[in-house]
């Protein structure tokens, strides 16, 4: 299959790393630069959180990991990388600011209730990485965390996280507020030919809804 030649020729040197320096994507430096605009955009749409749709009724894969309104996303674009042109038009920087990444796919706000823990699970692929950028972080540090494989980071407030989702991992927010990041996934850097390979398998994947 040629997901599984490409994860195994391409991927096998650092197949079992989860956390990726920021450092090393030029494009975290602008957007971490521009953060507090992201964040005031997000407190408008936070405004009216009640309208913002739970995961799970946008994509019913997420239904073994959350119920009810703990899990909230705001969709800018879809799996196939397309921009969601309504949501968009309402926070424009963040949209600009997602642009500066190459090789965007799904792109939201993702918002965790207060006490949700999201249960381990693992992204089917590593031709993605997973960015997050944290924008509202509340409590001690440590109260909001992400365990990635055996790794254990914290969120911190205009700062960002890469990691490969195909690791198992589970999230907390052991706080009463509201734990917000933009939530990215964008193709993994590889090398020609792999990176050719790589970007048909996920065009593929995108062809099917979430």
């Amino acid at each position: 299959m040629l997901r599984d030649i490409v994860e195994k020729t391409l991927f096998y040197r650092d197949g079992d790393k989860t956390f990726f320096e920021p450092e090393a994507f030029p494009w975290t430096a602008q957007i971490e630069a521009k953060w507090k605009s992201v964040r005031k955009e997000l407190d408008a749409l936070m405004a009216q959180r009640d309208q913002i749709p739970n995961f799970q009724d946008v994509s019913k894969a997420q239904k073994a990991l959350t119920e009810g309104d703990q899990w909230k996303t705001f969709f800018l674009s879809t799996f196939n990388g397309k921009e969601i042109e309504e949501n968009c038009a309402q926070c424009p920087e963040t949209a600009r600011l997602l642009r500066l990444i190459p090789g965007v796919r799904q792109a939201m706000f993702s918002i965790l209730a207060p006490g949700k823990h999201i249960p381990p699970h693992r992204g089917p692929y590593k031709g993605l990485l997973r960015y997050h950028l944290g924008l509202i972080i509340p409590g001690p540090e440590g109260s909001c965390r992400i365990r990635v494989g055996s790794d254990v980071r914290s969120w911190k407030e205009g700062k960002s996280m890469i990691f490969d989702d195909s690791n198992e991992h589970e999230v907390w927010n052991e706080t009463d507020s509201y734990r917000v990041v933009l939530f990215v996934d964008f193709v993994r850097p590889t090398i020609f030919p792999f990176s050719v390979a790589n970007r048909m398998i996920i065009w593929a994947r995108g062809q099917y809804p979430l």
